[in-house]
């Protein structure tokens, strides 16, 4: 007796699609910035570096992945502590709790000399290594995964400690800016997703992403400055130094940044034959199209932060 034909699952609907990312999107981001605005400090604090571990772990986890899947190697496992192992560190250095909390320039020579060690343990490591002959390409592909992946996350940890001295209180609330920039980072999202889906026409570059269109980059542009603005007067004195025209400002230059550390993720991901970097997330994909583009934001917001809004 014959099989019956399987009649093939026809793919979600793009409305579908978008509220299935949203739903992900929320309940996610919601969690992390609840445990900011914990009751707790200190238990806000280090759930805060859990999550921020779990997802710097796992982003590596897919990154380095997409590495082998090319064919190249990669010491995935040192790479996977190194970042553990900044974020640690940096915590501890930027929280007071290995004394006095550290100001911006002192945190940033920690991370220099952290990066130095770090190569000169990846060459040792090549030392003594039997099998991979491709030094140069595995040492490369470690410490680049490193910066895509930790490094630009550890500068959410630091935006949220910005301004706040071993006591605990305030003279930036960088919690407030944490959530800001979420807020605006993934409605960018949201705006080139919805606007390049209804009237999207114009690829921007096909090559690398063939959904993303310049009337999507327009969406992502209006609806983020939208959203800095409204943001910026409502949460009003939590963000020191924010003003109307930073608040446009800073909304036009975190859209650009979203749309592009989308597109440098869409690249690692069409160059190793994906769709997604992985499925842990219903609507979504893996964690790094999650963080795309919250990774090249984040020091854009900390260095805006430090720079521009409190010289």
């Amino acid at each position: 007796m014959s099989e019956p034909a399987q009649v093939p699952v026809a793919p979600p609907s793009k409305g579908a699609a978008f509220l299935r990312r949203l739903l992900s999107f929320t309940v996610l981001w919601g969690v992390v910035l609840g445990c900011l605005f914990w009751g707790n400090r200190t238990v806000s604090d280090y759930v805060f570096l859990i999550i921020l571990v779990f997802l710097a772990a796992a982003g590596l986890q897919e990154f380095y992945g997409m590495v082998r899947k090319l064919g190249h190697a990669c010491y995935a496992r040192e790479g996977i502590l190194g970042g553990v192992l900044l974020l640690g560190a940096t915590f501890c250095y930027v929280s007071g709790r290995l004394g006095s909390a550290a100001p911006p320039s002192r945190v940033n020579d920690f991370e220099t000399s952290f990066f130095i060690l770090f190569v000169l343990g990846l060459c040792i490591r090549q030392f003594v290594s039997r099998h991979t002959t491709t030094g140069i390409i595995a040492i490369a592909t470690t410490l680049l995964g490193l910066m895509y992946v930790p490094w630009l996350l550890n500068f959410i940890q630091k935006i949220n400690f910005f301004g706040r001295p071993a006591d605990g209180h305030y003279a930036v609330e960088g919690h407030y800016y944490v959530l800001y920039f979420v807020v605006v980072t993934k409605l960018a999202d949201c705006g080139a997703y919805g606007v390049g889906t209804l009237i999207g026409r114009h690829k921007m570059i096909p090559r690398i992403s063939p959904g993303k269109t310049w009337e999507g980059f327009c969406g992502a542009v209006v609806l983020s400055t939208a959203a800095s603005v409204i943001f910026a007067r409502v949460a009003g004195g939590h963000l020191s130094g924010m003003t109307p025209w930073h608040a446009v400002v800073l909304g036009g230059v975190l859209s650009i940044g979203a749309v592009v550390g989308d597109l440098i993720e869409s690249l690692f991901k069409r160059e190793a034959g994906l769709k997604d970097s992985g499925r842990l997330f219903p609507g979504i994909g893996g964690i790094l199209d999650l963080l795309d583009s919250l990774l090249f934001n984040a020091p854009l917001m900390y260095l805006y932060l430090r720079h521009v809004l409190t010289p």
